[in-house]
């Protein structure tokens, strides 16, 4: 096990920069998960962690060493990859004891590290297949375990689940934290999936446009996004992000799209009267109520236990709900909230102004 620690990364692929200098500290035995959409440079800079890629400034450091030119051979990292990267002529046990093998370990040790690795993995029968014999499950636990076969300093996982049906991402998800937490070793794990993020990180790094937009744990991330992108993305559905005025006294936002006066809950005020704001509101603190937000409900989700709204105020702003219950129809709603449900962001930079000391 090792630290992990990236200091200024940055990478431009020509005129083109894709990573805007990050920071960060991996703690020993820690999840980490890069979460962000596609084209925000998370797999270029896990790539760059490997020494797949080469950084255009800045270094990496794995414990108390400088890899930043370290050949990927040397690094003493393990990567799973999306799509399992198996040697399809070579068998289950050929596979997880290759990387070994090259390494010189004696034939007895390799016999032992494969078997153990297989029992934990669940594998232990499908030694004598091959990748082609396999199903997606069971393709991602082989490149799982030769990974874990070589005990590496570091485990990186590029978006390992994406070729898995629903039902499977969810058992290998669990069976991923699970292992990780039992083995404690430092990993990196890439996914553009928030479902994904939230359960399987220690911390999140929400990636924006090849900056690291927010590093916290994913709790502090829900509650107090730094940033109206960080906000947009966490979340399903995303966060109700509404103009508004911050009215005389401080104590108050007007929705631009309804003239409605929100109030805040009570902490230091957001700025002078007049400031332009965003207001931000999850689906899940809204509820059917009257004097708030009338909304002109066009979609109903159905989902058993609770019900997605989608809808729109009379300006055409585009608004979600995720409500208690179900028997909701479409057609005209009355939507409440509380003062102390609102997020409130600076609207020119999009940064987050505190209002209220830490739950």
């Amino acid at each position: 096990m090792a630290r992990l620690q990236l200091r200024g990364v940055r990478k431009s692929f020509g005129p083109v920069a894709v990573l805007h200098g990050v920071d960060l500290d991996v703690e020993d035995g820690e999840m980490i998960v890069i979460v962000g959409a596609s084209g925000c440079g998370k797999s270029t800079l896990l790539r760059i962690v490997a020494g797949l890629e080469t950084a255009t400034a800045g270094r990496v450091y794995i414990g108390e060493r400088d890899v930043t030119a370290v050949e990927p051979a040397k690094r003493d990292v393990a990567m799973v990859f999306q799509n399992y990267a198996l040697y399809p002529h070579m068998s289950v046990y050929e596979n997880m004891a290759y990387g070994l093998r090259i390494r010189g370990m004696a034939s007895n040790l390799i016999e032992q590290r494969v078997q153990e690795t297989a029992a934990l993995l669940g594998i232990d029968q499908l030694l004598r297949r091959r990748p082609r014999e396999l199903s997606g499950g069971q393709r991602q636990r082989v490149a799982m375990g030769r990974a874990i076969v070589r005990e590496p300093k570091l485990f990186l996982f590029d978006e390992p689940l994406s070729n898995l049906d629903a039902k499977l991402r969810v058992q290998m998800r669990a069976e991923i934290r699970r292992l990780q937490r039992r083995l404690g070793v430092t990993s990196l794990f890439v996914t553009h999936d928030q479902v994904e993020a939230m359960t399987l990180g220690d911390r999140l790094v929400v990636m924006n446009a090849g900056t690291a937009a927010q590093i916290a744990t994913p709790m502090q991330i829900w509650e107090r996004p730094a940033d109206t992108y960080v906000a947009g993305f966490i979340g399903s559905p995303a966060m109700n992000l509404l103009p508004a005025v911050l009215e005389a006294g401080g104590r108050s936002a007007r929705l631009e799209a309804t003239g409605l006066s929100l109030p805040f809950a009570d902490g230091p005020r957001p700025g002078p009267a007049g400031r332009t704001l965003t207001l931000g509101i999850r689906p899940e603190h809204l509820s059917p109520g009257s004097g708030g937000l009338t909304a002109i409900v066009d979609l109903v989700e159905p989902l058993g236990s609770e019900s997605v709204l989608h809808a729109h105020l009379a300006d055409g702003t585009q608004i979600a709900a995720r409500l208690q219950g179900s028997g909701y129809s479409e057609g005209t709603l009355g939507l409440i909230t509380t003062p102390d449900a609102l997020h409130v962001f600076d609207r020119a930079s999009g940064l987050r102004l505190e209002r209220s000391a830490p739950a």
